[in-house]
């Protein structure tokens, strides 16, 4: 008689996500989607360590595509965290972003980003959303958001200060290629290919700002150039109202951001 216990079961390797298919070629691939989320030097343990765990989740949500959404849920722990000991209150999230802001240690426009995490947390704890509510392309652009935001954060209060100035519009030329170079990463919204609002079809608005901005950041646009990016972003104002679907929304807002940006010098001065 055989006493000796049975053989483990093989070990099983994970398989990539069904979900995920759309997303990259394979799991090397990932590395390079979360390749510019670095971790902050400065940072404590604690929030190096819930960084890199949000991190980490994003790439391994090739496997589990529910794990982008918990990347960043988690990563608002290092953020509460660091918010917490940089303005030395303990209050709601939501309190300690607008105090931030209000402060001038992160934008507005980093400040809204942020709150789009917190908001869908919230979600999460009410049962409102599932685990599955981002694809991982947005959970890498709201997870970047908490990066930037740590490493402002912790900065001395005078580089800080400057920094956010900064990335508000102080220096617009810089802003604009930050902007441009955020908007290469981003994909186009699946299934809005084709798709118009109110007559104005979005991949060719998408188009005419990228190859505008483009212009800009060569060397400035023509007369002929100025009145097409003000025709593009009053199409913007129109058409960003009127989309229902989160990330769809979230790139046109962006896409918009960048427009004003390189409306900027052309903004006839008040006399």
């Amino acid at each position: 008689m055989n006493t000796l216990p049975p053989p483990p079961d093989p070990l099983l390797l994970p398989v990539r996500d069904p979900r995920a298919r759309d997303l990259v070629l394979d799991y090397a691939d990932m590395h390079a989607l979360v390749a510019d989320l670095v971790m902050p030097g400065d940072a404590s343990m604690y929030v190096m360590s819930a960084l890199e765990t949000s991190r980490e989740l994003i790439r391994h949500s090739y496997y589990r595509y529910e794990f982008a959404t918990v990347a960043v849920t988690h990563s608002l722990f290092a953020l509460e965290h660091v918010l917490a000991e940089r303005l030395a209150m303990n209050e709601p999230l939501h309190d300690l972003i607008e105090r931030a802001t209000d402060a001038g240690l992160i934008t507005a426009g980093l400040a809204a980003e942020l709150d789009r995490s917190r908001l869908l947390r919230d979600r999460l704890t009410q049962g409102a959303e599932s685990s599955a509510a981002l694809r991982p392309i947005q959970a890498v652009a709201m997870v970047r958001a908490v990066f930037d935001a740590v490493s402002l954060l912790l900065r001395p209060p005078s580089v800080a200060e400057a920094t956010a100035a900064d990335v508000g519009g102080t220096q617009p030329e810089g802003r604009l290629a930050r902007l441009w170079e955020n908007h290469l990463r981003a994909l186009f919204p699946d299934g809005f290919r084709g798709v118009d609002f109110d007559g104005v079809d979005l991949v060719l608005l998408d188009a005419d700002v990228a190859g505008l901005v483009q212009r800009e950041l060569k060397g400035g646009l023509d007369d002929s150039g100025i009145a097409h990016l003000w025709g593009c972003i009053a199409d913007l104002d129109k058409v960003v109202p009127l989309i229902n679907e989160e990330y769809c929304a979230s790139y046109f807002t962006k896409l918009r951001t960048m427009a004003q940006v390189a409306a900027v010098r052309y903004i006839p001065t008040a006399t």
